[in-house]
């Protein structure tokens, strides 16, 4: 009896097409044995222009055109509910004076800047500029609609992240930013009160002890509830820890960069003092009679006691507090309240269909 050779086995042998076509090669074993893990939960994380895996053609065009459609009809819906509050800005705005809401125009467009410069000075790796300053325009319309910066921070995540920005490196920059911010404003606050301490009526605007105690509440849960999702959840754990050590890296890496220095801080330090330029800008053309150094540091003042408060923008708490600030400074009520109207009218109404507009685009563009 003849012995089968070592690669044939016994059998009917195929025949036709199928025994010249090429045998399939087998799926290669992953190597960690216990088969790939299933990509579909971070598959909105991909780099825009990625290879988004099997799916249909017509199903990805219907998304991408759902989501430049987006953001143009979140603002209409907003308006719809909110926009009293459009119609006696602009009402009371159509007497003041032109030149003094042109400088508050021009404070907001700095703004954005400054904006660009702290995102900047958060990465190692050089951004395109015309492309950051344009994908902040489109956050800040993101930002005006979901709470805390959150649509900010997710329109910033996927331009970084089709920038080529690894996603660990990318999140570490996010919460860089997030914290650079309240610390540089805090900073800023702290050398206003050294400076002039007799200008500024700091007793009415110190908040009392229940404040306090809510507010270091809020700190102390904050950081409960943090610990314990990483600590119970696993899945938690490791993305986590990579943010921090690339965080960690991140920031020896740029506080050796003077140039990311001074963008970083400097241009965190910067957008508080602009957006109170804007309402002393407004309130001048109000004629209000308050100094720059009294409307900015009201505006510190409230900013800093409510800014945690998770509303879009920090809309709604911020206003009542700067109002309440200007008027403890010697500002008369209505006055006050509409110079902070025609502020939210400068930087959030204004340019939000722009920004609305330019946020399609981009994403249009495979930009984000």
């Amino acid at each position: 009896m003849t012995p089968l050779p070592l690669d044939e086995t016994p059998g009917p042998r195929p025949t036709g097409a199928a025994a010249t076509a090429p045998a399939a090669a087998p799926d290669p074993a992953p190597a960690n044995g216990v088969g790939a893990l299933p990509s579909l939960p971070f598959r909105f994380l991909r780099p825009p222009g990625s290879t988004p895996g099997p799916a249909a053609p017509g199903s990805a065009r219907l998304l991408r055109r759902l989501l430049v459609l987006l953001p143009v009809l979140l603002i209409v819906v907003w308006v719809v509910f909110d926009w009293r509050t459009v119609y006696d800005g602009c009402v009371r705005l159509a007497s003041a004076d032109p030149w003094w809401l042109l400088a508050a125009f021009f404070f907001t467009c700095l703004g954005w800047l400054s904006s660009s410069c702290v995102r900047q000075g958060a990465l190692p790796e050089r951004l395109p500029t015309g492309l950051l300053i344009a994908s902040q325009f489109a956050a800040g319309a993101a930002n005006h609609v979901l709470p805390a910066s959150l649509g900010a921070h997710a329109v910033t995540l996927r331009f970084l992240l089709g920038r080529g920005i690894p996603l660990a490196r990318a999140t570490a920059s996010l919460a860089l930013y997030s914290l650079v911010r309240p610390i540089a404003k805090t900073l800023v606050l702290l050398v206003f009160l050294l400076t002039s301490p007799d200008l500024l009526r700091v007793g009415t605007l110190a908040p009392d002890g229940r404040t306090l105690a809510l507010a270091a509440g809020g700190v102390a849960g904050a950081v409960t509830v943090a610990a314990v999702l990483v600590t119970a959840v696993r899945p938690l754990r490791r993305p986590l820890l990579d943010a921090l050590r690339s965080a960690l890296t991140d920031v020896r890496v740029l506080h050796t960069r003077p140039s990311r220095i001074v963008a970083l801080w400097g241009g965190a330090a910067a957008a508080p003092l602009l957006q109170a330029s804007v309402i002393f800008s407004v309130g001048a053309a109000l004629g209000l009679t308050l100094t720059w150094a009294q409307v900015a540091f009201a505006f510190l003042a409230a900013s800093t006691a409510v800014g945690a408060v998770p509303a879009p923008g920090g809309i709604g708490p911020i206003d009542a507090a700067t109002v309440f600030a200007l008027a403890a400074m010697g500002a008369p009520l209505d006055v006050a309240a509409t110079a902070v109207i025609g502020y939210r009218v400068l930087t959030v109404w204004l340019p939000l269909l722009p920004g609305a507009l330019a946020l399609s685009t981009l994403v249009q563009r495979k930009v984000l």
